[in-house]
């Protein structure tokens, strides 16, 4: 698939800006977020910047392609990269639970932040409430442009169904926190003594009761005491949250869309483009994972599949005509007793010998068969015959080498001709998204035949897609 060279997203200007600070990699899941992502830090650190990658892909695909054991909330420095313009390259994974414990051990005391560490109803809150991971990896991408130490964070979106969930879930979450139920259930603990005790048994008595059959008397407890310790903390979430969302509106943040060249990924991709607009995101452009490409795209499925048929018409008159042949040469007839004589042969009508009785042994002897027929019904004479029903009987595999080569001329078109509707139908895809937001510079990278598994195959996807390689070499005419 070809590129209109207006609308092709350069990538090296971008990593190589120093006032490019943060690139998020957004997207569905399943595009190639987090191959992207760290083959641009690759590529960024070894152009001389201080990377940071953070991924919060729990395959741990990350760490093996950098030859890291393992990562977790604390950058690890990548070895192995050329550092010889002065960048360096360090990632890790988010870990969601541990970031919203240090959250809470950052505004509470002491004795509070146990209080609320402990709590049961925190612990699951922490370990996997919906909008947890993606407030999280927010919140962990402002701690990390806070403490100031990397010229560019590259962000690896959380893996999820739709990639709107990175921008709406923390506001999700803000909001359960500042909802009214929790203003509800706070209310007590901030009135206090004797007046929220009396609005406790009065005012909210109806409500716990209902709440305390709905979830448990236990659980309400959990949550009440669970709010009444974060109380002093909702500010600081939310006023957080708040700026990490003014963080990434700014100019020195890029948002790049990663999607395949597949109706659903591209459909999501498109709402991602709209959404980033309406929310004055900074967009740079589409990074097109898994692109197919071929070096005859000269030849059309049509006319592939047209001329498989040809070779295999061709084919199969050889192989009739072939079968026709073998059966006139050797002259084969079933005969009573399962004998076989020579078919239309003059020297056998109107003789009462057996054919068999005028051939002769090399040696002047009489042939196993004598002319008294006594041994017409020998061992030998009938698996002489039996052997040369098989040799001479036509079969449908082709003992010639250039049948062989029509059918496999065939079966390769015919693969062929899968690839271009599978080219055809990318283009038409990208052509309707294209259509959509004719605005958006692409960068394509082509399909590979397997994962990637090192920083050579990194530093590989980072050229691609820095440069818009074909997925073949192109060759001057």
């Amino acid at each position: 698939m070809s590129l209109d060279p207006a609308r092709v997203l350069d990538l090296d200007p971008l990593l190589d800006d120093p006032d490019t600070r943060i690139v998020v990699c957004c997207g569905s899941g399943g595009v190639g977020k987090t191959t992207t992502a760290a083959a641009l830090g690759l590529r960024a650190a070894e152009r001389g910047r201080k990377v940071v990658v953070l991924t919060i892909d729990p395959a741990r695909r990350l760490a093996q392609s950098m030859g890291i054991d393992s990562l977790d909330n604390v950058p690890r420095r990548v070895k192995g990269i050329d550092d010889s313009a002065g960048g360096e390259l360090h990632a890790m994974m988010l870990d969601m639970k541990r970031t919203f414990d240090e959250i809470v051990e950052a505004h509470a005391d002491g004795e509070r932040a146990a209080v609320i560490l402990n709590n049961p109803f925190y612990q699951s809150l922490s370990a996997g409430f919906a909008g947890t991971q993606e407030y999280m990896a927010m919140e962990k991408l402002g701690q990390l442009r806070a403490r100031d130490e990397w010229d560019l964070i590259i962000v690896d979106t959380p893996p999820s169904r739709s990639a709107l969930d990175f921008l709406d879930a923390p506001k999700r979450l803000g909001s359960f926190l500042d909802g009214r139920l929790i203003r509800l259930l706070t209310a007590p603990a901030k009135l206090g003594g004797r007046a929220g005790m009396k609005f406790l048994n009065v005012g909210m008595s109806m409500m716990t009761g209902t709440l305390g059959k709905l979830l448990g008397g236990q659980l309400l407890k959990d949550v009440q005491t669970f709010v009444a310790a974060m109380d002093t903390t909702f500010g600081g979430f939310r006023t957080r949250a708040d700026a990490t969302y003014k963080l990434l509106q700014a100019p020195g943040t890029a948002f790049l869309v990663v999607a395949a060249p597949e109706r659903d990924a591209l459909r999501e991709a498109a709402y991602f483009v709209e959404r980033l607009a309406a929310e004055a995101m900074p967009f740079a452009g589409l990074v097109l994972n898994r692109v197919h490409g071929s070096g005859a795209a000269h030849l059309s499925a049509e006319r592939a599949l047209a001329a498989a048929e040809n070779l295999d018409a061709e084919a199969t008159e050889d192989l009739e005509s072939t079968a026709v042949e073998n059966l006139d040469d050797a002259r084969i007839v079933d005969q009573e007793g399962g004998k076989a004589g020579l078919r239309n042969s003059p020297d056998t009508y109107g003789s009462s010998e057996s054919p068999a009785s005028e051939t002769s042994a090399p040696d002047g002897s009489e042939g196993p068969a004598g002319s008294d027929g006594s041994d017409e019904g020998s061992p030998a004479a009938t698996d002489s015959t039996d052997a040369t029903d098989r040799t001479d009987a036509p079969t449908d595999t082709p003992p010639h080498g250039h049948r062989t080569v029509e059918q496999l001329t065939a079966g390769l078109l015919r693969l062929h001709a899968e690839r271009m509707q599978l080219l055809s139908r990318e283009q038409r895809t990208r052509d309707r998204f294209a259509a959509l937001h004719p605005e958006v510079a692409v960068a394509e990278v082509a399909a590979l035949p397997g994962d990637v598994h090192d920083l050579a195959g990194l530093r590989d996807i980072g050229d691609r897609l820095a440069a818009n390689r074909p997925e073949l070499p192109e060759t001057d005419a």
